[in-house]
């Protein structure tokens, strides 16, 4: 009865698949995997049309690119060949950078770095994001450094916790240190409290890294519930260092 109701089903989302004109790949997934490729058909294709919500239509991303992860690199590559114009130069290389083809991805921001947007902060910060990635942290703050220079007035907090990683990675703890104790009253999440509580024990202050962390712990009380699960990961090391 099992097998019978997984032909039968595999045969209508198949005819979903054609009739909707979904992915071609679907249509062997479906056929290849039986139950496992109905469940990832209805997950990615289904359930976030039916449900229309945010989570559910992340949930069909992931599953998509899990599928076929290198999808939306082709789609954003195709989109800087033909219009080859900075966004397009810019999301290819945000793409480059999450799949870990760091040089390629620092070669196309700088591709980018043309005419008007010779200096855009935002161009030199992904490429900071991918230096740090492939493990240059002195070319990130180099980088970084004349991010700043060239562009006094700009703001961002992921690119200043970005600079205190490098300077850490550097191994000039001291700087590092005075980094992450501004961004750990102001950085938007616990990510920077978190690092600075980590380093602050790795130099054997571990009372002041067992505050820290304990107050990050202690705000997080007090946050909705999605604060806390999107924290979870640097939630879990203040716990671990401060938890009482």
């Amino acid at each position: 009865m099992f097998f019978i109701l997984s032909i039968v089903v595999q045969v209508l989302l198949i005819v979903h698949c054609i009739k909707t004109g979904r992915n071609t790949i679907w249509i062997w997934v479906l056929a290849l995997l039986s139950y496992a490729g109905i469940i990832a058909y209805i997950a990615a294709e289904l359930l976030p049309e039916l449900l229309g919500s945010r989570t559910a239509k992340r949930a069909g991303r992931n599953v998509k690119k899990m599928l076929n992860p290198t999808a939306e690199l082709r789609r954003y590559e195709d989109a800087a060949r033909v219009g080859g114009n900075v966004a397009s130069l810019q999301d290819y290389a945000k793409e480059l950078t999450r799949q870990g083809r760091y040089d390629e991805a620092i070669a196309q921001y700088r591709k980018a770095l043309t005419g008007l947007y010779e200096h855009d902060p935002n161009l030199m910060l992904g490429i900071a994001q991918a230096q740090f990635g492939k493990g240059d942290a002195s070319g990130t703050r180099q980088t970084l450094d004349d991010l700043i220079r060239l562009n006094p007035d700009f703001r961002s907090p992921e690119g200043h916790l970005l600079y205190a990683r490098a300077l850490e990675g550097e191994g000039n703890t001291a700087k590092a240190l005075e980094e992450y104790k501004v961004l750990a009253s102001s950085y938007p999440g616990a990510e920077a409290g978190a690092r600075y509580a980590q380093l602050l024990k790795s130099q054997g202050r571990a009372e002041e890294a067992r505050k820290i962390a304990q107050d990050l712990l202690d705000a997080a009380r007090i946050a909705p519930d999605h604060y806390r699960r999107a924290q979870k990961e640097w939630l879990d090391i203040a716990e671990r260092i401060g938890g009482r």
